[in-house]
């Protein structure tokens, strides 16, 4: 083949040209994302020119429902750095202005510089290097701020308490972390977010609206004043403040009540769903988590043996006891299972078991009426095996149970409410297809788990969801979802708490359970909460069992019996039966709540509740003398 050196030449030259281009390109692409695209060249840019100040707005304050202020705001004071603007200084002088050590100053810029901690680092524009300076280190630092070239002030505020109460309800704030930072560009490393409680709940609320101040630098960087005269400014929005329905007296008076007790206190007003006093117990003091012992005091919280930080309210899960039967008779007489006439026979325990589950002694047989009243456990053993096993109305056991399930899950059991609140616990209800493959056969029978008739076996409920059904029980057939908001400043509340939520059945079926409940407190199991003449009470006992040691102590009830006013649900863990200590606890917060105060005639019921310890390990836990004092004072 001859060698054609022209066409060779050519093609070399056309590829050279293509190179050339390709160059040329490349570095034009390069300029402008440089020039117009990158964030940081942009920022090394605007740095020059100006500092834009971030004003923080005021978090929202809390009210109680009778417009005492519980949660409000106190100036604090953040270290802010501009590292490219930092010249040389005196770095001793500015540790002694902090009062800190040099090792100190070194692992603050080292946590600040650090992009895994500190994600939106940047040496342009201002970072955080020390948070939440006392007005001494402020005032000192404010004197000598001239003499650190590239260190700011930057004003916020902190939480402040007004009640040592509420804790857990209330929650806390804290720095945002690196999971916040990456999922929301509206925080910056240093700023704070609810972590718990309403805080949390109700953030978007509480934070407000970020401003902020431009102003313009000359060519050394010294600051020359308001870019266009303020135009460009940006005023903060204060956060909307909330008014809770809780009462703030009647949550200070159940968290002393169950002082040295495990359990929740839940009261709630049944016609608009308002929580007017939710206790988890133990809890703590709020103004605990604030500040620079935030850490410590943290750490300690988080260690104590009976979980301090857990809202037992709406995330403690329990057997419901014998407080579950209004909710089955309810069941069975809807479904026509049963009538207010049906009676079955108890022989101290359910006669086709053997007498298992056992009961205590009462007349028999009996109806539904007293059966509520005295708390049989065989009634609604018989009631359940009669409904799972009634062909003519069910194809099988497994749509009988189904349904079953159903009519409690409109009635709140089974799955979260909604309350306005973080860390609600769905309970448990179980459906067919869960014992389908427990037992591992398809025709099983009520006997398998008759224990659930009873509020046993697997059955689980929250506080909350106890105290709801009993405003179902009030309501005679429907609720409004529970919530701790009244009210947000400028705005209206969720449809989601003012609809109604039916259970599907008729308020003449609740009619017969109410006064099943009614005897219960008259002449049954509930009759320490008896508040007749001047007030009728309904209500219900539980005594649940517990693998891990002594029963718990229930009580479930409302106030009263006509155009009822609040419904009740308490829980002692380790409290043993109902009776014991959930009714009298139930008792005196319902004087608290009518009456404001608790009469001569129950002061010596008062002072044995608040003097019972029940915990388990012989743990007894310390108690501010301080804080018991003044709720001593307070509610005597």
């Amino acid at each position: 083949m001859e060698y054609n050196s022209k066409t060779t030449y050519a093609k070399r030259k056309y590829i050279i040209a293509f190179i050339a281009a390709a160059v040329v390109v490349v570095y034009i692409l390069q300029l402008f994302y440089l020039q117009i695209l990158s964030p940081e060249y942009r920022e090394f840019a605007d740095s020059n020119a100006f500092l834009r100040k971030t004003l923080y707005p005021a978090r929202g304050s809390i009210y109680d429902r009778n417009g005492n202020l519980l949660v409000y705001n106190q100036p604090t004071y953040d270290v802010m750095m501009v590292v490219r603007e930092m010249n040389k200084f005196d770095t001793l002088d500015f540790c002694n202005t902090l009062n800190i050590d040099k090792a100190t100053y070194l692992k603050l810029e080292a946590d600040m510089k650090d992009r895994r901690k500190n994600p939106g680092y940047s040496s342009y524009t201002p970072q955080l290097f020390m948070s939440q300076l006392t007005v001494e280190q402020y005032g000192l630092l404010q004197e000598k701020l001239y003499k650190f070239p590239g260190i700011y002030v930057q004003n916020r505020t902190r939480r402040q308490y007004k009640y040592p109460n509420m804790g857990v309800i209330l929650g806390y704030i804290a720095e945002v972390d690196k999971n916040v930072l990456d999922a929301d560009p509206y925080y910056v490393r240093g700023d704070y977010i609810g972590k718990s409680g309403i805080e949390s709940s109700h953030e978007a609320d509480l934070r407000g609206e970020k401003g902020v101040e431009i102003w313009l630098r000359d060519a050394r960087g010294r600051l020359q004043g308001r870019y266009k005269d303020g135009a460009e400014d940006k005023a903060p929005v204060s956060g909307r403040d909330l008014t809770l329905s809780i009462d703030i007296d009647l949550q200070a008076y159940g968290e002393y009540l169950m002082q040295n007790k495990i359990g929740s206190i839940v009261m709630i007003e049944p016609q608009t769903g308002e929580i007017v006093c939710i206790v988890s117990s133990p809890s703590y003091d709020p103004a605990l988590l604030t500040g620079k012992d935030f850490g410590s005091n943290y750490l300690s919280l988080e260690r104590d043996p009976y979980k301090p930080l857990i809202n037992r309210a709406v995330a403690g899960m329990y057997p419901p006891g014998s407080t579950f039967k209004p909710s089955q008779g309810a069941v069975f007489m809807k479904e026509g299972i049963i009538t207010a006439d049906t009676r079955y026979s108890c022989f101290h325990g359910y006669p086709p078991l053997g007498g298992h589950p056992a009961c205590h002694s009462h007349a028999s047989p009996l109806s539904v009426v007293p059966a509520l009243a005295t708390s049989c456990n065989s009634f609604f053993c018989y009631g359940l095996n009669a409904m799972l096993s009634n062909r003519e109305k069910y194809a099988d056991v497994n749509a009988a149970f189904d349904v079953w399930r159903n009519y409690l899950g409109k009635m709140g059991y089974g799955d979260r409410l909604g309350v306005d609140l973080p860390s609600e616990k769905k309970g448990f209800i179980p459906n067919s297809k869960f014992y389908t493959k427990v037992l591992k056969r398809k025709n099983w029978n009520a006997h398998n788990i008759i224990s659930i008739a009873i509020g046993q076996g697997e059955i689980l409920a929250t506080p909350l969801q106890i105290a709801n059904f009993a405003a179902v029980a009030a309501n005679r057939g429907y609720y409004y979802v529970p919530h701790v908001v009244r009210e947000r400043k400028g705005t209206a509340l969720d449809t989601l708490y003012t609809r109604k939520h039916d259970s599907g059945i008729s308020p003449s079926v609740f009619e017969i359970i109410v006064q099943g409940m009614a005897n219960a407190v008259t002449g049954g199991t509930c009759r320490v909460a008896n508040l007749l003449p001047e007030i009728e009470v309904c209500g219900k006992t539980g005594t649940a069992q517990n693998p891990h040691g002594d029963d718990h102590s229930l009580f479930m009830g409302f106030a009263p019996k006509n155009n009822p006013r609040v419904a009740i649900a308490v829980i002692v863990e380790n409290g043993r039966f109902g009776a014991s200590n959930a009714v009298p606890i139930g008792r005196l917060m319902l004087q608290k709540f009518f009456n404001d105060s608790i009469p001569e005639t129950d002061k010596w019921l008062e002072t044995r509740i608040v003097n019972t310890t029940i915990l388990p390990h012989i743990y007894t836990r310390e108690l501010s003398s301080a804080k018991t004092d003044s709720l001593r004072n307070k509610n005597n």
